[in-house]
């Protein structure tokens, strides 16, 4: 005989028994927004995803079948923390080309780069432990650490990223444990701090001792300019290098990797072993695979002049419809810009308003970790729409704001 628990009777305050961190926790806007995506007649250009209809299927589908016929018992089988190693060694085989020389040892396959951004958070960030980020910065980032109990110091962006020439203005009034920054194409603003911003970054982190967090998910994703050194091919020593393949291949896979030294790798290790033993060993094979044939290149070339198609579009479509008085940023790569509207428009008490229009963008309130800034401006996504869908959305979005400006 089953018995079942009667709701209307039986009451547990299950909020008594929560961890005193779980306080801090919140829920990710932007997943919240993902929910819009369901709905086909809402153009989102909220969430960060790729486009779907460019996911390379028919190269996976083979990839998969190769891998079941081939090599089933380790395909479906447990597998190192550390992560598939031919798989590391293509990393280190590919990051080498971007002047980012390491052996596979100090290479961790993680569960996308969420993960690693929550096992760094569980391997340095103690109650009140304070970050340093750029204002804004990856909402993903905030939430992550936010369940360690960490504190946020900031540093306001431009155009060219991080204003870096600040950052000892706040490292003297603030012991933080480490920098974190998104060097190429930041989510959200598109931004790419140049070469020299880079290196006084790392001879500011020299001199405070600090190690930095180079978080690089976009970085393939270049449709204009040429390629900046990375962060950690200039300080090898103290930079943990985050990259993935959700944006070049597929976010499904959930596949993301660690570079870092040695020790910290170790340390690394340790922490997923309890958090998930190991990434599928399936994607990772399957990522592997695909990579390893090629298709991989040949897909990102295709998706640079994809995107950066969009991209134009959208900015065309920003000058051609939106407000007087509004501004964006032009993203050199990657998959989104940061666009701000004339004062009088807070755009958080706008997203309603634009959602009645069948249309959806992230507010920008929710890239700052205090929410003190952001209230004027936007994150848009220009990867994930059709073309016509677009210019049909920033239209829309005009219409709003105009209408909005027309009653101030």
């Amino acid at each position: 005989m089953t018995v079942y628990a009667n709701s209307a009777t039986t009451h547990v305050d299950w909020k008594r028994f929560l961890a005193q961190r779980t306080q801090k926790m919140k829920g990710s806007a932007i997943r919240e927004l993902l929910k819009l995506t369901q709905q086909p007649d809402v153009i989102s250009f909220g969430g960060g995803m790729p486009a779907p209809e460019l996911f390379p299927v028919r190269e996976i589908e083979e990839a998969c079948s190769f891998l079941l016929r081939e090599s089933p018992k380790s395909v479906l089988q447990y597998s190192t923390t550390e992560g598939h190693r031919p798989l590391r060694e293509y990393l280190a085989d590919t990051m080498a080309k971007y002047s980012i020389h390491h052996n596979p040892d100090n290479i961790l396959i993680t569960t996308g780069s969420q993960q690693a951004l929550d096992l760094l958070g569980k391997i340095f960030i103690d109650a009140g432990t304070y970050v340093l980020t750029e204002r804004p910065t990856y909402l993903g980032a905030i939430q992550a650490w936010r369940a360690y109990e960490a504190e946020f110091a900031t540093v306001p962006i431009d155009d060219q990223g991080m204003q870096v020439e600040l950052l000892e203005d706040v490292l003297k009034k603030t012991p933080v444990r480490f920098i974190y920054v998104l060097p190429n194409f930041h989510n959200p603003a598109g931004t790419t701090l140049p070469e020299e911003r880079r290196r006084l970054l790392v001879e500011i982190a020299r001199k405070y001792d600090l190690i930095i967090v180079e978080d690089d998910p976009y970085g393939a994703l270049r449709y204009t300019g040429e390629d900046i050194i990375p962060i950690v091919a200039l300080a090898p020593e103290r930079t943990i290098y985050l990259g993935t393949f959700s944006k070049t291949l597929t976010p499904g896979l959930r596949i993301g990797w660690v570079v870092a030294p040695t020790e910290i790798i170790q340390r690394l290790v340790q922490a997923k072993q309890g958090s998930d033993l190991h990434t599928s060993t399936f994607d990772q094979m399957v990522a592997n695979d695909v990579a390893q044939r090629g298709i991989l290149k040949a897909h990102v070339r295709m998706l640079r002049k994809v995107y950066g198609e969009r991209r134009d579009l959208m900015l065309d479509s920003l000058a051609e419809f939106w407000p007087d008085g509004s501004s964006w940023t032009t993203p050199q790569g990657g998959l989104f810009l940061w666009a701000r509207v004339p004062k009088p428009i807070d755009t958080l008490a706008s997203f309603p308003k634009a959602v009645e229009k069948k249309v959806a963008y992230v507010p920008g309130v929710n890239f700052f970790p205090y929410e003190d800034g952001g209230h004027d401006a936007m994150r848009l996504n220009f990867s994930n729409a059709q073309p016509e869908m677009i210019v049909e959305g920033i239209r829309r979005l005009g219409i709003t704001f105009k209408e909005e400006l027309a009653h101030k």
